[in-house]
């Protein structure tokens, strides 16, 4: 496996492919099968105030050359001390393998790198497990029913944290 970052200008198909083949996730997370403008937004969207190309975009390339997963990490939200996980998401066959694990441990070292003492997520409420994954991780509550709303759909989230 290797790790790299992840560019729009040569990565989009791997990106394409890897939300195809995680559209269990991406139905939950939406209602809709992924499509070009999820890989758009994936290389554009941030949090707020934050510019989308300080971001953290890094995927974990198999043997077969195709994407096994991908991150997003921003650094300075919600807080400047902050760091935010906005997306990481596996294909399914790379699930209970442990690269989420790994994943995680790379962004938890750039933020620290960065000077950042604390890491946010937000979890779908609808998906139990990466909740207990997260939980597993030595995240815990920070609010409760957040509405969140991705592509059309609007659902309730989960903010949780981890001090670094």
């Amino acid at each position: 496996m290797i790790l790299r970052p992840i560019s729009p200008d040569t990565d989009r198909d791997l990106v394409d492919a890897l939300f195809l083949e995680s559209a269990d996730y991406i139905l939950m997370e939406r209602d809709v099968l992924p499509g070009a403008e999820l890989t758009t937004e994936y290389f554009t969207e941030a949090p707020p105030g934050i510019d989308p190309a300080t971001s953290l975009r890094l995927g974990a390339i198999g043997p077969d050359g195709r994407l096994l997963g991908l991150i997003e990490a921003s650094f300075g939200y919600p807080t400047e001390t902050d760091a935010y996980l906005g997306l990481m998401v596996l294909a399914q066959h790379a699930r209970g393998r442990g690269l989420g694990r790994t994943l995680l441990k790379i962004v938890e070292d750039e933020a620290r790198s960065r000077g950042k003492t604390r890491l946010y997520l937000a979890v779908l409420d609808a998906n139990p497990r990466g909740r207990a994954f997260w939980e597993r991780e030595g995240f815990t509550l920070h609010e409760a029913g957040r509405q969140v709303t991705l592509g059309a759909k609007t659902q309730t989230a989960t903010r949780m944290d981890k001090p670094l």
